[in-house]
């Protein structure tokens, strides 16, 4: 018994006999990204937020001219209870991680949907005029940038290691009717022991690269494919 009646062209009877196999694989595994999303969302109160950290911010338009401000975290949240702040990372030499760069070239296009329903940042240690540098390089005209230097926010939450060395890391807060701010989800998946043959993929849901390259014959490979970034990743730090 087949699962639907579309056929494609001159498919074969084998072909039509594992595709359904995988078809059922493929419903069973949307009940468990729905089931784990629904848990995830069911989380008690995690820690409360261990200071408001004050980030340093530029205009929201790359562009623009004007003065740096300070950006309190608790401000981030604008008209939402809900506040997503990506920690964008430099690898030593000051180049921006090509793993987060990639993250970014897809999120770009969804801020305005995202902050429909949550406050969403992207925070990095540097210096802000590095990270809006890149921004610029890369087109990321809608999200909202702001650096974390000076303050122990990557520490506090997760996107710092002991030796000062930066980790990518998505961080979830949640703004209680009193106005209380309490962590509430990270990608964790980062520091569980490494499976064999897995890489850590904390934040793989949600990077469409992966997903992608994953529907193909050859799926993901070895690395970032060709051409992935542009030569300026080279020099962005100068």
């Amino acid at each position: 018994m087949t699962i639907h009646d579309r056929r494609f062209p001159n498919e074969p009877a084998a072909y039509r006999s594992a595709r359904d196999a995988l078809l059922e694989a493929e419903i069973a595994l949307r009940r468990q990204i729905d089931a784990v999303a629904a848990q995830r969302r069911a989380l008690p109160a995690g820690g409360a937020l261990k200071e408001d950290y004050a980030f340093i911010e530029g205009p929201r338009a790359l562009d623009a001219d004007g003065p740096e401000t300070t950006t309190r975290l608790s401000a981030l949240f604008g008209a939402h209870d809900t506040l997503l702040i990506y920690s964008m990372m430099y690898k030593a030499g000051g180049k921006p991680c090509p793993g987060c760069t990639s993250v970014l070239d897809a999120l770009q296009g969804n801020v305005a949907q995202i902050e429909d329903r949550a406050g969403f940042a992207v925070v990095a240690k540097a210096p802000l005029a590095m990270t809006r540098r890149w921004a610029r390089e890369r087109h990321w005209r809608n999200p909202r940038f702001l650096s974390s230097g000076g303050t122990t926010y990557n520490a506090d939450y997760h996107a710092e290691k002991p030796d000062d060395s930066q980790m990518p890391i998505m961080n979830v807060f949640r703004r209680a009717t009193d106005g209380s701010i309490r962590h509430h989800w990270a990608s964790e998946l980062l520091f569980v022991p490494a499976e064999p043959g897995q890489h850590d993929r904390h934040v793989d849901l949600m990077w469409p690269l992966w997903n992608a390259l994953d529907l193909t014959p050859e799926g993901r490979g070895e690395g970032f494919p060709p051409g992935t970034f542009p030569r300026s990743v080279e020099k962005i730090a100068s």
